[in-house]
């Protein structure tokens, strides 16, 4: 990440893991803090916590409405997983 090489870093269910204390909350923030200006830095999963959201730029949350899998539709490949 401080290399600058890459744009883009997805970090994927960090906040799940930050909450189950899998990843420690402090280096999380000193990620953020650390971030180059250029670089796009995603911190995905559920139950943000509160320094979290209050670092970021943009926060948003994906609210299920009608899953397909519910009316019997099977996962699908490159698209449920």
């Amino acid at each position: 990440m401080a290399s600058g090489i890459v744009d883009l870093l997805i970090l994927d269910e960090i906040n799940n893991s930050v909450k189950l204390k899998l990843v420690d909350l402090q280096q999380v923030l000193e990620l953020i803090r650390a971030k180059l200006p250029l670089l796009h830095l995603v911190l995905a999963g559920r139950d943000a916590h509160p320094l979290v959201v209050e670092l970021a730029d943009t926060v948003s949350e994906i609210k299920e409405i009608k899953p397909a899998y519910r009316q019997g539709v099977e996962p699908q490949p490159g698209i449920d997983y």
